[in-house]
């Protein structure tokens, strides 16, 4: 079992920043993301990280490339959603994702965004 905690989060005016963590605890993961859910629309991947070794190989939604930064800290099995420019289309709920090494998905209890314009 991985259990998930969430940080980050909040209101911000469109153009500014915000960063999420989520730290993982009890099973070895391998991948690590966030997910994100609009009122009305179906929850997509914003961006996903893989542990290579000594890569972490990231994947990230084009809505959010050369705006988003994801990371993770191995040592503190936590993973980062750095944010920037913000627009008030990325409001939605956030959710960090894990997978662990028998591909069984964890979910965290998500976070709110909004953009405000």
């Amino acid at each position: 079992q991985v259990h998930l905690v969430e940080s980050g989060g909040g209101l911000v005016q469109a153009g500014g920043s915000l960063r999420l963590s989520c730290s993982a605890s009890g099973s070895i993961v391998s991948s690590m993301g966030w997910y994100r859910q609009a009122p009305g629309k179906q929850r997509e991947l914003v961006a996903i990280i893989t542990d290579g070794g000594t890569t972490n190989y990231a994947r990230y939604a084009d809505s959010v490339k050369g705006r988003f930064t994801i990371s993770r800290d191995n040592a503190k099995s936590t993973v980062y959603l750095q944010m920037n420019s913000l627009k008030p289309e990325d409001t939605a709920v956030y959710y960090c994702n894990v997978v662990d090494l028998l591909y069984r998905n964890y979910w965290g209890q998500g976070t709110q965004i909004t953009v405000a314009s």
